[in-house]
């Protein structure tokens, strides 16, 4: 079984297990299942537009994606109290650190880890700032988010960071035993 099939199964469902908390990506469609819910997830493909909150958003989603590669790695699909105890943990992890994990881990490798980090140093600063104008991005040379190039630079490079987390999502998910999931379901 993979996961197209998975799906199909679980949308005719009326009553799905709270025992699961997967969130899911079958080709370009993403699903979140939790607490017995399957609900549409993110789209595909980043929409950034010059302004902090858009920026802020797409920055939550990475990290959202991020904490699910923990919890695959390590409690799986899990909705029971080891996978809530192990989101209230990653909730104080500063992201710096798990991108640093995933390198240990070989889940990124160094160059990816490196765009990350300084993607998300203008996550950091756009926290700090009331206008995304204020902001710098150092992918090799200093440039500002303000000017329409630097904004643009800013904006590929997140794009390309999103399509290869979404990628490295999909390889995590690929381990996932789909008939076990359903035997646990009960479906």
């Amino acid at each position: 079984m993979n996961v197209s099939d998975f799906l199909e199964i679980i949308k005719k469902q009326k009553k799905i297990s709270h025992n699961a908390r997967l969130y899911i990506i079958d080709k370009n469609r993403h699903y979140f299942l939790n607490d017995g819910t399957l609900k549409n997830g993110f789209d595909s493909k980043l929409i950034v537009i010059k302004n902090r909150n858009s920026v802020l958003s797409a920055f939550s989603k990475m990290a959202f994606l991020f904490d699910e590669i923990i919890r695959l790695r390590i409690v799986s699909y899990s909705n029971q109290n080891d996978g809530k105890e192990l989101l209230y943990l990653l909730n104080l992890i500063p992201i710096n650190r798990k991108i640093r994990t995933f390198l240990d881990w070989t889940v990124f490798g160094p160059e990816y880890t490196r765009d990350m980090s300084r993607l998300f140093e203008v996550r950091n600063d756009t926290v700090h700032c009331v206008s995304i104008d204020e902001v710098k991005y150092n992918p090799k040379n200093l440039i500002s988010l303000s000017s329409v190039n630097g904004f643009k630079k800013f904006k590929t490079d997140l794009s390309c960071a999103w399509e290869t987390l979404l990628k490295i999502y999909v390889v995590e998910q690929e381990k996932i035993n789909w008939d076990a999931l359903l035997e646990e379901l009960k479906l």
